[in-house]
């Protein structure tokens, strides 16, 4: 087992650990809301059942499916790991961290949930294995001559929209994550980045 192949797909693995709890972190800081497609699984649980975590994985299946059916080609494989595994840590990370119910800690709990989001997201890109499948939806609008951030605007636009009507919990902290995530994924990539790319020795494409 090669350098390259530990620290890619370690990083990848442990990223999206991260990414995961950050994600549950901000669910249970809800009183402020939850970033756009949270509202939008946590809609669905409240309507239907289920999980949120399993909401996550069945809405990432359906993009999955829709996208390459749209784009004529079959998704990598870290794609479905992704899909999988971050719903799956959603809900172990909501079994194990304990409820508040005092605003104050839901609000520490949102704003923690935040960088450590952002953190996490940051290391699985930088592993350079494969992008999610809400980003594939993002990349397909952008491929229409909009930019990437006009995409992204329009599906989470979406995904609050559809998660608000079955009940998701919207608030300021939406637009927060929605806007904000950004600007600490970019220089936490760079970093990631750059460290992995020195420890393994060649550049990440």
């Amino acid at each position: 087992m090669s350098k390259k192949f530990k620290w890619q797909w370690g990083s990848f693995f442990v990223g999206m650990m991260i990414m995961a709890l950050g994600i549950t972190m901000t669910i249970k800081g809800n009183v402020v809301g939850t970033a756009p497609w949270d509202v939008f699984h946590i809609g669905l649980y409240k309507q239907i059942g289920l999980t949120i975590g399993s909401w996550s994985i069945l809405t990432g299946l359906t993009i999955i499916i829709g996208t390459s059916i749209y784009l004529k080609r079959i998704p990598k494989l870290a794609t479905f790991l992704n899909m999988l595994f971050i719903g799956s840590f959603i809900d172990l990370f909501n079994w194990l961290l304990p409820e508040t119910g005092i605003f104050v800690l839901e609000l520490t709990y949102f704003t923690a949930g935040f960088f450590v989001m952002s953190i996490g997201c940051a290391l699985y890109i930088a592993a350079s294995l494969g992008e999610g499948p809400r980003d594939t939806i993002m990349m397909i609008i952008a491929s229409k001559g909009y930019s990437v951030k006009t995409g992204r605007l329009v599906m989470e636009v979406f995904a609050t929209g559809a998660g608000w009507l079955l009940g998701g919990p919207v608030g300021f902290g939406t637009v927060i994550l929605a806007l904000g995530t950004g600007y600490v994924i970019q220089p936490s990539l760079f970093f990631f980045k750059r460290k992995l790319e020195e420890i393994i020795g060649e550049p990440l494409t």
